[in-house]
């Protein structure tokens, strides 16, 4: 077994997004601009509803999926698929954009905690033309492992025999969220060619066998690859841990678009601007 290590531990940077919404970005920044297959991370949230009550009115995105985590709060969304529905406290939403899509997240709430996270994966280039899909995944439909040593709630991927409800993905990923108590460990295999990372919500952990930088809230510990990671909490702790394969294609950004060529992102520009971006 290939123990998996810290490669390096990055604090996450206060930016906004949509019409203003405060967040963290950990993803998508300077110090981790792609993590291949992973685009963005963003931990959005705040108590005050100056914050989050803008929301993100309607906007294009091609090419990426979007994973939107809500731990507290309801959210609006709408699509041009005609998809709608509310979020709730710990529901997900799974959007596989392909060829394009207009959508809106709006907070369904005027006042009280807001807080959840939206990660950006890339999709392969035979599958950015597809039809976009979108999946709404309740609370209850998570898989969970609990013991008296931790949580488990499961998203993507198999802990235990706790499963998470996206299945036959192409980048296989794993998405979990733990909690985990002082002094005790989470121990689990992931395939040794994955890229993966830790973000740390709170708490404090110690990863691996080798000596690595204090952690704490809201730091994204990207990992070295392996087939072993184990986690020590050194205080109570909350954490995300994601993992993926790499796809191994180029990238051209476009704001909202993410496509392998510039000329895909102009050519997506266009169809935007001409009304037929998400005609299907």
């Amino acid at each position: 077994m290939s123990q998996i290590e810290v490669k390096k531990i990055i604090k996450a940077i206060s930016t906004s997004d949509g019409a203003g919404v405060k967040l963290k970005r950990s993803i998508g920044t300077p110090e981790a601009d792609y993590i291949d297959p992973f685009l963005m991370l963003d931990e959005f949230g705040s108590e005050n509803k100056d914050d989050y009550i803008a929301g993100f009115p309607p906007h294009p995105h091609r090419g990426i999926e979007t994973v939107t985590y809500m731990l507290n709060g309801e959210f609006e969304h709408k699509d041009s698929t005609g998809a709608k529905g509310i979020m709730a406290s710990g529901d997900v939403q799974w959007m596989k954009t392909g060829r394009g899509i207009i959508h809106s997240e709006m907070p369904a709430m005027k006042e009280g905690k807001l807080l959840g996270f939206q990660l950006w994966i890339n999709m392969p280039a035979k599958l950015k033309k597809n039809k976009p899909e979108y999946l709404y995944i309740k609370g209850n439909e998570l898989g969970t492992y609990k013991d008296n040593d931790k949580i488990v709630k499961v998203i993507a991927g198999k802990y235990e025999s706790a499963e998470g409800p996206e299945k036959n993905h192409n980048v296989e990923p794993i998405y979990f969220h733990i909690f985990l108590n002082e002094d005790k460990d989470f121990i689990c295999d992931v395939p040794e060619g994955h890229n993966s990372f830790i973000y740390l919500l709170k708490g404090e952990l110690k990863i691996g066998d080798k000596g690595h930088s204090k952690t704490s809230d809201s730091n994204l510990i990207l990992l070295e690859r392996g087939n072993k990671l184990t986690i020590k909490a050194q205080r109570k702790s909350e954490f995300l841990f994601i993992a993926g394969k790499p796809i191994g294609e180029p990238i051209a950004r476009g704001g909202p678009f993410v496509m392998n060529t510039k000329a895909e992102i102009l050519e997506a520009i266009q169809d935007y601007n001409k009304g037929k971006f998400a005609k299907y």
